[in-house]
């Protein structure tokens, strides 16, 4: 297989720095901030836009938890900026950095606690020059979802008292089914604007996420192609070799479907199915997404499959089954692969399948987007000597998103020699190549965005629930169907009612 690299010169990456907006200064409120996700993402990710000149500089941040550990928070999190972030200890702007960091302690039910809070962060609008800006982050379990932004609006901090903003980011799973969705849009609502609500999906922050829309809409090749004239199929794949990793009550109640399919994978999917909208401001990238989620029609329960894993093989190592991890009932019916086939009824893609998947311990871990074409009409060699045009390869275009992020093309290609025999070969772009290893986590680019106002990566009340009106009826008819688990090996490529889904299509999935 030949392998043709793409290079992008250092000049064209500079030339391309810089061009971001400063936000405005304000203060960074992370509830939760005890939890691993502030050490080892949050604060790294701001620090790595404080290098890159992307903070104001009236900044802050306050970490927010029921704990009190105001005498360890900063230099926990300073560790965690070194080991997470690929940082030098000495460089001159961490220890400035550290000095805006912060720490108030409460019990997110406690009305006083509130009200300290509140005066707390005016004081720091004295002592930074935040001007009463404030990014509230929601780092929490769900359950405190509704209760904190409740209080955050009886105690006066979701106004815009002073000129200043108020915005709260709201981690995933929003909601588990479409009635709690709407219940927790309605809660949240209530007190917050739909202007002010940033529901994050860190899938968004990846690059290679992101350049599924440059892909498309920045090259003149792609787009002319990217319809049901010329794809005969799409296939994400969202899949990890990994278990659950000690949180066993997180996915009992949630399971594969909740925890990655309704939002990591339908967001790639809108990526890849959308649209070219009116510009990539919010509401017009917003509106093409919508477009393509009511488009797709009821899925059919056999249109479906589920497994959960047994024991099995990791990286030559033995691994337990789902049902004997940590604080999993014996008796679980939780998925941890769930997989569908969905059609989209439009212009663009009417007959096309999109087949979806997500799961645990498989084989290995691999988020990315097969995009396999039709095959041309004539069959030009198919007397020729070796391997012919019934045994030649469809041209297959492949978008990773991890671990080795990039896009690779497959297509034919004559073999030297006197007689006309076609291999398949691959043109491959890599990101760590062409612009270099980076320490981002992704969550820069969504902390900015919030922090600018910028809605664009975010998920909006309308979608999360139709995303939700499309899965919920799975789950119920799955909770009525007791099935027969373990139905996979860990280290395996799913059950076998999986690879038989596309198989009564004459398909496979690709990796």
């Amino acid at each position: 297989m030949a392998t043709t690299g793409i290079h992008i010169s250092q000049d064209q990456v500079e030339a391309n720095k810089g061009k971001e907006s400063i936000p405005e200064p304000c203060v960074v409120v992370i509830f939760g901030a005890s939890g691993d996700l502030t050490k080892r993402k949050l604060l790294p990710a701001l620090y790595h836009l404080e290098q890159s000149n992307l903070l104001p500089k009236d900044f802050a941040v306050v970490g927010v938890a029921r704990r009190d550990l105001s005498a360890t928070f900063a230099p926990d999190m300073k560790d965690g900026i070194l080991k997470g972030g690929g940082v030098d200890e000495k460089e001159e702007k961490l220890g400035k950095f550290m000095e805006r960091v912060q720490y108030f302690a409460t019990e997110f039910d406690n009305d006083e606690g509130f009200d300290r809070l509140k005066a707390f962060l005016a004081d720091l609008d004295t002592k930074f020059g935040t001007k009463g800006n404030r990014l509230f982050y929601l780092a929490v379990a769900p359950e405190f979802f509704a209760d904190i932004t409740q209080r955050l609006g009886k105690h006066g901090m979701t106004g815009h008292e002073g000129g200043g903003w108020v915005r709260v980011i709201i981690e995933k799973p929003f909601g588990t089914d479409l009635e709690s969705a709407k219940k927790l849009n309605d809660e949240v609502n209530s007190v917050l604007h739909e202007d002010q609500i940033f529901r994050i999906d860190h899938y968004l922050g990846k690059e290679t996420v992101q350049n599924i829309l440059v892909f498309r809409f920045g090259n003149g090749i792609f787009e002319p192609i990217w319809n049901r004239n010329y794809i005969d199929s799409v296939q994400i794949t969202a899949a990890e070799s990994i278990g659950i990793e000690g949180r066993g009550p997180f996915y009992e109640a949630a399971g594969a479907l909740r925890d990655v399919l309704q939002n990591h994978v339908m967001e790639v999917l809108s990526f890849v199915a959308m649209e070219p909208p009116d510009s990539f401001g919010a509401e017009a990238v917003r509106f093409e997404k919508l477009k393509v989620w009511k488009a797709i029609e009821p899925i059919p329960v056999e249109d479906t499959a589920r497994g959960q894993y047994g024991p099995g093989t990791i990286d030559g190592k033995q691994v337990v089954g789902y049902r004997e991890e940590d604080r999993v009932s014996k008796e679980s019916q939780t998925e941890t692969f769930a997989a569908m086939k969905l059609k989209i009824e439009n212009w663009r893609w009417a007959g096309v399948p999109f087949y979806i998947r997500a799961a645990k311990r498989l084989e290995k871990r691999v988020t990315e987007v097969v995009i396999t074409f039709r095959q041309p009409p004539l069959h030009l060699f198919k007397n020729s000597a070796g391997q012919g045009a019934e045994h030649m390869e469809p041209n297959v275009l492949t978008l990773r998103i991890q671990p080795d992020d990039g896009i690779s093309l497959k297509f034919g290609a004559k073999l030297p020699g006197p007689t006309t025999n076609v291999a398949q070969v691959e043109m491959d772009f890599s990101y760590a190549d062409a612009f270099g290893k980076s320490s981002a986590n992704g969550y820069e680019r969504l902390l900015l965005d919030a922090m600018l106002g910028d809605g664009t990566l975010f998920a909006e009340r309308q979608g999360v629930e139709t995303t939700w009106a499309l899965m919920t009826p799975i789950l119920e008819a799955w909770k009525a169907q007791k099935k027969d688990f373990p139905n996979y090996d860990a280290g395996s490529w799913g059950p076998q009612e999986a690879h038989d889904l596309l198989a009564r299509d004459g398909r496979a999935w690709k990796v």
